[in-house]
């Protein structure tokens, strides 16, 4: 891969450095805990030249017209199993996604088969079981994990039980909500509540899409009544979300791939209508726009919908040096192949890394959350920005917001020639 490659204003990835995309985040700035009510979050609205600071609540009122929100609509899981060796000595089995990437395996029963992270690994003897209690009315339920195999950046773990409930209901019934790495403290019930977003439906999150954690039903309701349309797509937020980027620079960082399901339907609303489309989160933009490049690959006959089930982290690089149809066209050109297939959704993977210089192809704005320095998040909001995101976190850092997770928010809008 050549990392020379130019995108738009002849930005080149090798040049993006790290250490230009940082700023001093004190400790007290950081949210620990949730608002008593969501949509009291404060939201700052970032124009041209100037700053507008309101609230969640008053969403409707700073939405342009025609805007269309696009949330994502999947489910956190309690990702975090807590076990004991022969020794008595905690073992942390943090679950990543299931080994064969196929989320379904959240409803096998008896036996299900993940990739994870653990804390402790070394006390885990590779011929020792490890066992614990599910938490139901019959004290004999056990939940039992086998070691199988280490790879590079993660352990392969098979989990198995004996009653007739779902890995899901499993892990709901025996682990814990995973919250952020930076928020160092148990989680509590309350946590099992907010870090969930109201319409979470598709389980297999191991980290909040938290863009949507400020939305309630009633804002819903009164974003709908005032004529801003919705639309939900599915990207199940993997840890690697909070992996930071230690490359100096950003061509050398290995960006996490993440699995996502783009219903027919949103595709058919996202492209018969002149919309202003607003992601709500970096997951549901990354989303979109991996959607346009993976699209575009089908539309230029470079691939088949059967053999489409990745994008690279740099793959849109390459194929923005071709000729670039609409959006709607590629959206089109999926949507007919779909049909043609008799399939009721288009899903993959996407590793796709946004950095300054990018040109967005779907996304119009974006709603998002306050992010870690030197982070693949912060970039996107330099690719959406320039440089201005600087004087954006100084405000938010003079008002004062609260950042990251449990945090305030921000509207931003994606312009043409913007970064």
């Amino acid at each position: 891969m050549n990392y020379l490659l130019k995108m738009k204003k002849n930005i080149e990835i090798s040049s993006v450095q790290t250490a230009d995309y940082t700023y001093d985040l004190p400790e007290d700035r950081i949210a620990y805990e949730a608002l008593e009510k969501r949509d009291e979050s404060r939201l700052m609205v970032v124009y041209k030249e100037e700053f507008l600071h309101t609230y969640y609540k008053e969403l409707p009122s700073v939405l342009p017209p025609t805007s269309h929100l696009v949330f994502n609509n999947t489910k956190v899981i309690s990702a975090r199993l807590h076990f004991a060796n022969k020794n008595n000595r905690v073992i942390e089995i943090f679950l990543l996604e299931p080994v064969d990437g196929n989320y379904a395996s959240l409803h096998n029963k008896q036996r299900s088969v993940w990739k994870c992270m653990i804390g402790g690994a070394k006390k885990w003897k590779a011929e020792e079981t490890l066992v614990k209690p599910i938490i139901t009315e019959e004290p004999s339920n056990l939940l039992e994990a086998t070691l199988l195999d280490k790879k590079d950046d993660c352990y392969v773990v098979s989990f198995k039980w004996q009653n007739s409930m779902t890995f899901y209901e499993v892990i709901e019934k025996s682990g814990r909500t995973p919250l952020p790495p930076y928020i160092k403290r148990e989680a509590t019930s309350n946590d099992a509540l907010r870090y969930q977003t109201v319409f979470a439906k598709e389980e297999g999150s191991v980290a909040a899409p938290t863009a949507g954690l400020h939305f309630t039903e009633e804002l819903l309701q009164r974003l709908n009544s005032e004529g801003v349309g919705s639309s939900q797509l599915t990207l199940h937020v993997g840890a690697g979300t909070f992996k930071p980027v230690t490359a100096e620079s950003i061509a050398d960082h290995i960006m996490h791939k993440e699995f996502f399901e783009v219903p027919v339907e949103t595709l058919q609303t996202l492209s018969n209508k002149d919309l202003r489309i607003i992601p709500v989160g970096t997951t549901s933009l990354r989303t979109l726009e991996s959607l346009y490049w993976m699209g575009l690959k089908i539309y230029l006959q470079k691939c088949t919908l059967q053999s489409l089930n990745l994008l690279e982290q740099w793959e849109h690089v390459e194929l923005s040096q071709l000729p670039l149809p609409d959006y709607r066209i590629v959206f089109n050109c999926l949507i007919e192949e779909l049909h043609r297939e008799k399939k009721s959704s288009f899903h993959g993977h996407t590793g796709i890394c946004i950095t300054p210089g990018y040109s967005f192809k779907v996304a119009k704005g974006l709603i998002t959350n306050f992010h870690q320095p030197q982070s693949t998040l912060l970039l996107i909001i330099a690719a959406i920005l320039g440089d201005r995101w600087k004087s954006m976190y100084e405000t938010a850092l003079e008002y004062p917001y609260r950042f990251l997770s449990y945090g305030d928010g921000s509207l931003l809008f994606i312009e043409e020639e913007s970064a």
